[in-house]
């Protein structure tokens, strides 16, 4: 366990050190304060948000979180990809640690900095959304872990995704292209496979859990248990297309 929590470390300190680490805090705080400038100024809704909702549209699906979403897909499409395009990965395998170890400290540094982005975020949006909304409306912060959990789920499905391509492909290119389009896509996907059952097992069908707080399933017979159990499958299977094609994948 000492082990994988140096390699863990290790990882974190290598994407530390990067230039581009803190460009997605600067990126999410300008457009935190963007949008807070718009939607008081230019929305009329200076006297109708409080803190709370604002920093629920913040990881709203419909809302900024899908911004946060695509700053973790550009993050995690070159942290395996990148090892083999510089010949780094040779350094990381000739350590006494196995492959899987390895891989598996590559994936909980990718959610670590998925979920620090969202609690970045939080914090600005509650912060920002004190000062030009005031901070009533203390009831509603449990709408907003709600969303924030919602959002998690969400994110954890597509940052796996995104860790899987690039374990397969070893290109962050092309890992960023398939996961942005894969985004971008999904209620496309839905609405056209929509008159089939098979619909109700498609990943993007499952993956947006807020749909349920409101009482309404995508498609008859879902539900939020259902969702988590379709969501889970994907997630081992992902995980697992991951392991073996890294731990069976010659290194010249």
């Amino acid at each position: 366990m000492r082990s994988f929590g140096n390699l863990v470390l290790n990882e974190w300190l290598k994407m530390f050190k990067k230039r581009s680490f803190f460009v997605p805090y600067a990126i999410i705080t300008a457009f935190i304060l963007l949008f807070a400038y718009l939607t008081q100024f230019m929305g009329g809704l200076q006297n109708v948000l409080t803190a709370p909702q604002f920093a629920e549209v913040v990881v709203a699906q419909n809302g900024l979180g899908q911004f946060l979403v695509i700053l973790s897909i550009i993050c995690t499409a070159g942290i395996v990809s990148k090892e083999f395009s510089g010949g780094t990965i040779k350094l990381l395998l000739i350590r006494s640690v196995s492959r899987s170890k390895i891989l598996a400290s590559k994936y909980a540094i990718v959610l670590l900095y998925s979920f620090l982005l969202t609690l970045y975020s939080l914090l600005i949006g509650l912060a920002t959304g004190a000062v030009m909304f005031g901070f009533s409306g203390i009831a509603e912060l449990s709408h907003l872990l709600a969303a924030t959990l919602y959002h998690g789920v969400y994110l954890t499905v597509y940052v796996t995704v995104t860790f899987m391509i690039g374990t397969l492909t070893r290109s962050s290119g092309a890992t960023i292209g398939i996961g942005m389009t894969l985004l971008m896509l999904e209620g496309l996907i839905v609405a056209l496979l929509s008159k089939y059952p098979i619909v109700k097992y498609l990943l993007f069908t499952n993956t947006d859990l807020s749909v349920y707080a409101n009482g309404s399933p995508p498609f008859q017979g879902m539900t939020l248990t259902f969702s988590l159990i379709v969501l889970a499958v994907y997630l081992f299977l992902f995980l697992g297309a991951s392991f073996v094609t890294f731990k069976k994948r010659d290194v010249a």
